[in-house]
């Protein structure tokens, strides 16, 4: 017995060593990932570019499986209902229903959860008010878009067929017209289940979708209030969608028939407008004479080539003499027929049109009217009823008595 127990000491070992795996067992990698703060109500949460934890996909997946599901009500959205003008819908329609198709593949469940996603944001302070606004936020970063399909060649690498972009199309404009898919709430943010984001640490997880899973911020940050804010109009024109969609590809050409005109304004001898010189005192400030000829269209465009690289600007333009200092009076601004105001501490930049000069076929474009008020004139003092000696007197305002 003792000989056979020495034996098995011996050999044991011998065959632990003699038969170990070809491949050595990788220890797993601890998620580094940095504290959860949760922001408070009166600072709007940054929106960081995306970047992962060096994990490989086996790891995430575990890593993520750990993460609870937070035990706080998940509400369903509010319906979002698409109210803005028939070009920027189009823009819209497509910008929606790309993110959709690239996020979640040919996959309706998946799409009609992106699609939430995204009209979430666009109700969210923390970032742009429009659908192209979210959807292509960063797009001009190689790395640390928010949607990567963006910015990481996709567009280029890989067309849906005709029957999936019309589905997608599909999905986006059910979304657009009201429909909610209630399963991820107010989500903001969602990654696959084989990567690990450093935002993760700072929001809840609330869905799983297939292999997405589906977050919003801590505190009242993901709370249906804080979801207060409004699709603002104007859809950009996104230049990488000219080649898939009519709205872009028209938007695109006439950005470009814009900015040709501008040079050619710039250029003509007549225009004052990219050389003016700020007003005295106010070096982000600018009254323009606009030249003859110039188009509705243009003046954004020509507002910020006079702008130029500043960070915050205004410009102020007339059809006619441009008054020379500020402040304004009230006929000087009741003849105003363009305003451009940009102001990135409030995140602001915004164009206005006087209507009755540069017509516009979207109310929200137009300078609200002012009324010029008259004087008003002058009461005549009533004089004075003389006294007569022997004679009864009336009021001057007395009621002549019944005959």
């Amino acid at each position: 017995m003792l000989c056979a127990i020495a034996a098995a000491a011996v050999i044991a070992p011998a065959l632990v060593v003699t038969h170990a795996p070809a491949t050595p067992v990788r220890p797993r990698l601890r998620v580094k990932a940095p504290p959860q703060r949760v922001v408070p109500k009166a600072e709007v949460p940054p929106v960081e570019p995306v970047a992962f934890v060096d994990l490989p996909p086996d790891e995430a997946r575990a890593f993520n499986a750990g993460v609870p599901f937070s035990t706080a009500p998940n509400p369903a959205a509010r319906p979002f209902r698409f109210a803005g003008s028939a070009e920027d819908r189009a823009r819209a329609l497509d910008c929606l229903a790309t993110a959709v198709i690239y996020e979640a593949g040919d996959d309706s469940v998946g799409e009609r959860a992106v699609a939430q996603v995204i009209l979430n944001r666009l109700r969210h302070p923390a970032f742009p008010k429009t659908v192209c606004g979210v959807v292509f936020e960063g797009q001009e970063r190689t790395t640390g878009c928010q949607f990567t399909f963006t910015c990481d060649g996709a567009l280029t690498r890989w067309h849906p067929s005709d029957i999936a972009w019309r589905r997608a199309r599909q999905v986006a404009e059910l979304a657009l017209n009201g429909a909610v898919y209630r399963p991820v709430g107010y989500a903001t943010h969602y990654h696959t289940d084989w990567v690990v984001p450093y935002w993760q640490s700072s929001l809840d997880k609330v869905a799983g979708v297939g292999s997405h899973l589906f977050f919003r911020w801590s505190g009242w940050w993901g709370t249906p209030p804080a979801f207060n804010r409004r699709w603002t109009g104007g859809e950009p024109v996104i230049a990488k969608l000219a080649d898939r969609s009519d709205a872009h590809r028209m938007g695109e050409a006439l950005v470009t028939a814009d900015a040709a005109m501008v040079e050619a304004l710039v250029a003509s001898d007549g225009a004052v407008l990219a050389s003016s010189a700020p007003v005295p005192g106010e070096p982000n400030s600018f009254l323009l004479t606009l030249p003859k000829g110039v188009t509705s269209d243009a003046l954004p465009a020509l507002a910020q080539r006079t702008c130029g690289e500043r960070k915050a600007c205004k410009v102020m333009a007339w059809t006619d003499s441009a008054p020379r200092t500020l402040p304004l009076d009230t006929p000087q601004i009741a003849a105003m027929a363009f305003s451009y105001l940009r102001d990135p501490e409030s995140g602001i930049e915004r164009q206005l049109w006087n209507c009755s000069v540069f017509p516009r076929w979207k109310p929200a474009d137009c300078m609200k009217r002012q009324t010029l008020r008259a004087e008003p004139a002058p009461v005549p003092t009533p004089t004075p009823i003389p006294e007569l000696g022997g004679v009864r007197r009336r009021s001057a305002t007395a009621t002549p008595a019944e005959p």
